[in-house]
């Protein structure tokens, strides 16, 4: 079975350059919040090379002495595609350790020609989001319990029960709106790549809002069906047509 490919079931060449879901408070957590993980994507757009794009968690204290996590995304395009439609986008946030909830998010998209930045920061007693874009500053209020778009990914990654069928209703707040989203559990099925061949549970984010990661549309994610929840695939629709990405390889996190 060649890499990417999904046993038993095929998929169109669909969405990915990393995804976002979204979060309410649901249940307690059955894992551990992840920390120091660093896994690298390779991202293919019709078949052909693209880009890579790195998935990076770290272990911090937060000003007032917390214990937070780190999350760090970004995608590149690859010097081929750059030519035709250069891709630089940084995301690096800072989150509870436990609830995984945003406490400041800093965000740098460059796709083709357009450029922004934005500055979050997320005030939890009043349920309320300072934005910084371009240089102008805006407030904002949000649902208890939102989140941004690259925490909920990891929310959901702790989820306790993905069950086929089912169906998780998130929030989150982007680009100085409040979206509620539905992740489906689709399937547990396997997925192959240069490492092996995986169990992965099969999640279907259906997005109404052009995510920061180029999506155009629905997002899927396969994560592994483990203690860990890796998410080793994602697919989806881009500007430019459709992209996947696969992990090329990961270390088990350090709890």
């Amino acid at each position: 079975m060649r890499a990417g490919l999904i046993r038993h079931k095929t998929f169109g060449i669909g969405v990915l350059i990393l995804g976002c879901l979204l979060g309410v408070a649901l249940s307690p957590f059955a894992f551990a919040t992840p920390a120091n993980e660093d896994y690298r994507y390779g991202i293919s757009l019709w078949g052909i090379p693209a880009g890579h794009a790195y998935m990076k968690t770290e272990a911090v204290t937060d000003a007032d002495g917390h214990p937070a996590r780190r999350l760090v995304t970004t995608i590149r395009s690859n010097d081929f595609i750059s030519v035709f439609f250069p891709v630089k986008n940084h995301v690096d946030s800072l989150v509870d350790a436990e609830t995984l909830l945003p406490r400041r998010l800093l965000f740098e998209r460059r796709e083709g020609d357009r450029h922004e930045e934005f500055d979050v920061t997320f005030d939890r007693l009043i349920n309320r989001v300072t934005v910084v874009k371009d240089g102008k500053s805006s407030f904002h209020d949000i649902p208890p319990g939102s989140h941004g778009p690259l925490s909920c990914l990891y929310f959901l990654r702790t989820m306790p029960n993905l069950e086929p069928g089912s169906s998780v209703y998130l929030d989150i707040h982007h680009d100085r709106k409040n979206y509620k989203v539905e992740v489906k559990v689709e399937a547990v099925e396997f997925v192959s790549g240069p490492w092996g061949e995986v169990e992965a549970i099969r999640l279907l984010a259906v997005m109404p809002f052009r995510g920061i990661f180029l999506n155009e549309g629905n997002i899927r994610i396969w994560i592994t069906n483990t203690e860990e929840r890796v998410p080793v695939m994602m697919q989806a629709r881009v500007i430019v047509g459709s992209a996947t990405a696969l992990i090329e390889k990961w270390k088990p996190s350090r709890k």
